[in-house]
């Protein structure tokens, strides 16, 4: 039987192959880890997973953020059903990421934490964006959706700060190498663009 593009058994499927793809990061960091089947994280493995897992936070935020373009230009509507998934994997990777920071890289020393974030301007910017995105993954459910209401929506906004903040820790961080945070950023704004667009699209044209 041919499973019809949008139905619920085509969504279900899709899920089925993108929970593991959105896993994968992870099992890669964890066989790097403990150097299986030769996978390696390099001569410092903290650093590099910590690398890793907020460089996959921030990949899944800007996939998140694409959904809804991506479903206005294809008409793809069952898009959207993917949206959520994507939001909390990149919740998952950053938490994931400030983690490493705290228990593998600081060692649970909160004094040398608080000292970093009041020290190093791009952890504070980190620390400001994880703070963020916590409300976010909090009200991800379809009964906060209810609850909140139109203010799910206005809450929900503030995705796009976040992704400002990622942006610029990452590009304070790198120092030199500012290739990628650029292009990141690049792709950041195109999207931000294509929202604002959009919105600009929808309100009704005033009288002349």
């Amino acid at each position: 039987m041919k499973v019809k593009p949008g139905s619920r058994a085509f969504v279900v499927g899709l899920k089925v192959l993108v929970w593991p793809l959105c896993l994968a990061p992870l099992a890669a960091m964890l066989l790097g880890l403990f150097e299986i089947a030769g996978f390696r994280l390099g001569a410092n493995p903290v650093e590099e997973l910590l690398h890793r897992c907020g460089l996959w936070g921030f990949k899944f935020l800007l996939a998140s953020l694409a959904i809804t373009p991506l479903r206005l230009w294809l008409g793809w509507n069952w898009l959207i059903r993917f949206r959520r998934l994507l939001g909390l994997f990149a919740f998952f990777y950053i938490l994931l990421h400030f983690l490493v920071y705290v228990v593998l890289d600081q060692g649970l020393d909160v004094g040398a934490v608080v000292e970093d974030v009041v020290k190093r301007p791009y952890i504070t910017i980190g620390m400001a964006g994880l703070l963020l995105l916590l409300p976010l993954a909090v009200t991800s459910t379809r009964g906060m959706m209810r609850r909140l209401g139109p203010r799910w929506q206005k809450l929900h906004r503030l995705v796009y700060v976040i992704g400002i903040l990622g942006v610029w820790h990452f590009y304070w961080q790198v120092k030199q190498d500012i290739l990628e945070p650029v292009l990141y950023g690049l792709v950041l704004a195109v999207l931000l663009g294509a929202r604002i667009w959009h919105r600009r699209q929808k309100r009704p044209a005033s009288p002349g």
